[in-house]
């Protein structure tokens, strides 16, 4: 069926902010494709997810080269997303990409690492992947590669892709340290490229990027857009009586243990007590709580369908 974007999208109740010091806006809550987008899911399902998000203000959509299953099926399936129903929008959206974990074989090459060979061999095989397109908004250095100098990350690959106009903004980094994202900062500002946006972990469970991360990118004028505001499922009204079989939590060890025993069901049962005393849901509140410091530039959430999405841009 035909696709035409709500003409009101923009008069929903999403917020838009800007990123640190750049001149470009995030909506606060952007949806991320790394699960139920992959070959393995059901396509029309993913499609309906992203019409319905777009149609309520979503404008950024994030992606990796290893999201799926199996690992680049998502931006496949994004790109034929796009030539289907988004093409004319492209204008409209903000879509990144990342880099950094184990992809295609290929020997040493193709493996985690951060070296310009594999983020530059990468990229393009996105940009082909997600139907052709000339460039990303965003592009991600996905994790630290202690093995590879940061220099050849940042000046030899992001600042590189930056020039060639494959990435419009560069300077993602993921899930660095303040220290490291300082040193990132300055090899980028020796380039002429600011270092555009941080996506860390963060979560009522885990406030890591509380103890200076915050504070550095604030001070440096990058912005956060952070993943897993509902540790992985943990901050909703799924786990009020137990991890249930076949949830995430029970798959691979994608969750610690120690999610599923009694104290943390405590927290979770109380913190929902909390939610119900406003008047949301336990995503929606866990979601708002992310967003509470003007330093955050976005919550980053997924979906794995049209009702899971709504309850969330409800936050």
């Amino acid at each position: 069926m035909h696709y035409s974007a709500a003409a009101d999208r923009y008069q929903s109740d999403m917020i838009y902010r800007r990123t640190g010091r750049s001149g470009i806006d995030l909506p606060a809550i952007s949806l991320g494709l790394w699960h139920n987008f992959g070959g393995r899911d059901v396509y029309e399902n993913g499609r309906a997810i992203l019409r319905r998000a777009f149609d309520l203000g979503v404008t950024h959509f994030d992606l990796a080269n290893n999201y799926g299953p199996p690992p680049g099926s998502a931006e496949e399936n994004f790109g034929r997303m796009m030539a289907s129903d988004f093409r004319p929008y492209r204008d409209e959206m903000i879509i990144s990409s990342k880099a950094g974990w184990d992809m295609w074989p290929g020997g040493p090459y193709g493996g985690i690492g951060g070296s310009r060979k594999y983020l530059i061999a990468s990229l393009d095989q996105s940009l082909k992947r997600m139907g052709g397109l000339d460039y990303v908004d965003i592009f991600y250095s996905h994790r630290v590669d202690a093995t590879t100098p940061l220099e050849e990350t940042m000046g030899g690959a992001l600042a590189h892709l930056h020039r060639q106009g494959k990435a419009l903004y560069v300077g993602g980094i993921s899930s660095y340290s303040p220290e490291l994202t300082q040193k990132a900062a300055a090899i980028l500002q020796e380039e002429r490229v600011p270092l555009f946006i941080h996506q860390p972990n963060y979560n009522m469970f885990n406030r890591w990027i509380e103890n200076g991360l915050l504070d550095t990118l604030g001070e440096i004028g990058t912005g956060c857009i952070v993943f897993s505001p509902l540790a992985q499922g943990l901050l909703t009204s799924r786990y009020l009586n137990g991890i249930p079989e076949g949830a995430r939590a029970n798959q691979g060890g994608s969750l610690k243990a120690s999610a599923q025993n009694e104290e943390l069901l405590g927290r979770i049962r109380a913190l929902n007590a909390i939610a119900e005393r406003r008047g949301q849901t336990l995503a929606q509140m866990a979601i708002a709580w992310t967003l509470r410091d003007p330093r955050v530039t976005s919550s980053l959430i997924g979906a794995s369908s049209v009702t899971q999405l709504e309850n969330s841009l409800g936050a």
